[in-house]
């Protein structure tokens, strides 16, 4: 029996429904879907159809408004529940505030209060633009991954060298949360670790054991979990453990500034030395590697509930003011409580005491609480990780959640080779000067201007402002990579001197 269709309601999980009436049928839309190479990539991507497919809208559809804010980046279920905006806060927060704070009052060190608190405020300013730049065109191009979105923009070898930029970042970053984890728990040459503190010498305070007992124990049951939503509830704590540490960290500072207990903070850079200026080189591009989160955009994105641009742009601008709130109040107070003694990990500092009461109880809630908010931390950029290597490596397979094997296989051997890799990297600041300088701002800045500029050349309306910004970041994360680089050679060259 022949059967007609009309379209009912957009906000409708059923897209047709039978109309029996044949004697009056309604007129019919005529709809046309092709399957298509994913290699096409001037096509939109359907995270809906498997892999190595696409879709293409009929030319004769073309009296059709299309509005970006119609299009999330996977489509709704009713099935499927996503997290709301404060799940979706707690995690690219989490994203963004991990060993990066501990790096920053070294930072104010090097630059002054004055230009530091600048560039802390800019640097936000400047990430918040290119997570809105990259949230509108990754919803334009339907991607669901960092690399979808660089693909559709710029080709297939800058999927590929954005994926690897992914890969590099990330793997840098929780190397640098073990390091931080073993010399907070089992001291370093100049510090004393907690368990030191506690137990005394023993196997208990060498580093890389207590390195793999906290990848065995804890990370490794935390990082086995196969969606980012299910971090929700340890982001939101590990965002608050950090708000702890910043609390402390800045009432101290304020209590000893008011005693007259601090010495007066340098406000401007010093040019005064060689070593001063090369230390200048390699600080901006440490300071870029604080707020890069923009690989795990898409995935909070994708599992946003009630998903638009809008709402994630107010994800994003959130994010923003309480990351830079965080960051600020850190580097400023880090800096004033112990001046130019100022470790590349400030955590370390907190060893010793710190001039007024409880100071040994204050010190214990610091270093335990920030090692706990890094465990917490440490699997949602895993996350992100695993899912870029398993693309990388297994294009066309099967996706990743649907295969509880070879996730679990990746995660295993994704957490042995960090671990090694925390075992041979002398400290943080050796790790992100490079990282900053290269994946870094490559991630948070390059890459999302360039999509930005080379999508508008194709039609995409860009405002006058938003094309601004797109060419001042795009220099600016240029120029910084590569002054960056020098600098780190040239630091390099100086230290073996």
């Amino acid at each position: 029996m022949d059967s007609n269709y009309t379209a009912i309601s957009k906000s409708s999980f059923v897209d047709l429904q039978i109309h029996d009436d044949i004697q009056n049928p309604l007129p019919q839309r005529k709809t046309h879907i092709k399957l298509l190479p994913l290699d096409d990539v001037e096509r939109f991507a359907d995270p809906k159809i498997g892999n190595g497919q696409s879709f293409e809208e009929d030319d004769d559809d073309d009296d059709d408004d299309f509005d970006i804010d119609d299009y999330p980046l996977v489509s709704k279920t009713k099935t499927s529940k996503g997290s709301g905006v404060h799940g979706a806060v707690f995690n690219l927060t989490t994203s963004i505030i991990g060993a990066g704070i501990m790096a920053l009052p070294a930072t104010m060190k090097v630059l002054g209060l004055v230009l530091g608190f600048v560039l802390i405020i800019l640097m936000g300013i400047l990430s918040e633009i290119s997570v809105e730049l990259l949230v509108r065109f990754s919803v334009l191009c339907k991607a669901s991954s960092y690399g979808d979105v660089v693909r559709y923009a710029l080709g297939k070898p800058s999927k590929v060298l954005s994926e690897i930029c992914i890969i590099v970042n990330n793997a840098g970053v929780l190397v640098v949360y073990l390091i931080i984890i073993g010399d907070v728990m089992s001291g370093s040459l100049h510090h004393v670790g907690v368990l030191d503190q506690w137990l005394g010498n023993g196997f208990w305070d060498h580093r890389k054991v207590v390195i793999l007992v906290v990848v065995v124990v804890f990370l490794a049951p935390l990082c086995a979990l196969d969606k980012i939503d299910s971090l929700s509830l340890t982001s939101a704590a590990s965002v608050a453990l950090a708000v702890v540490f910043v609390v402390v960290c800045f009432v101290v500072a304020l209590v000893k500034l008011i005693e007259g207990k601090i010495e007066a903070p340098r406000m401007t850079p010093d040019f005064g030395s060689k070593r001063a200026i090369l230390d200048l080189l390699v600080v901006i591009p440490i300071m870029t590697n604080a707020y890069v989160c923009h690989f795990n955009v898409q995935p909070i994105y994708n599992e946003l509930e009630g998903r638009t641009p809008q709402k994630m742009n107010r994800v994003g601008r959130i994010t923003t003011v309480l990351c830079v709130v965080v960051y600020a109040s850190t580097a400023v107070s880090g800096y004033l409580l112990f001046g130019k003694d100022t470790e590349s990990d400030v955590l370390t500092n907190f060893d010793k005491d710190l001039g007024i009461r409880f100071s040994s109880a204050l010190n214990y809630i610091v270093r335990i609480g920030y090692v706990l908010h890094l465990v917490l931390v440490f699997p949602v950029v895993h996350f992100s990780l695993r899912q870029t290597v398993d693309v990388l490596v297994f294009e066309g397979s099967a996706p990743l959640s649907e295969s509880r094997k070879r996730s679990l296989a990746l995660t295993a051997v994704l957490l042995a080779l960090i671990f090694f890799g925390s075992t041979m990297i002398p400290n943080i600041w050796t790790a992100f000067k490079f990282t900053g300088a290269t994946t870094a701002v490559s991630l948070g800045f390059i890459f999302p201007s360039l999509i930005a500029l080379r999508l508008s050349q194709r039609g995409e309306r860009l405002s006058i402002g938003k094309k601004f910004f797109s060419w001042l970041m795009l220099i600016l994360a240029v120029t910084v990579s590569i002054v960056g680089l020098i600098g780190n050679i040239c630091s390099l060259e100086s230290s073996s001197e």
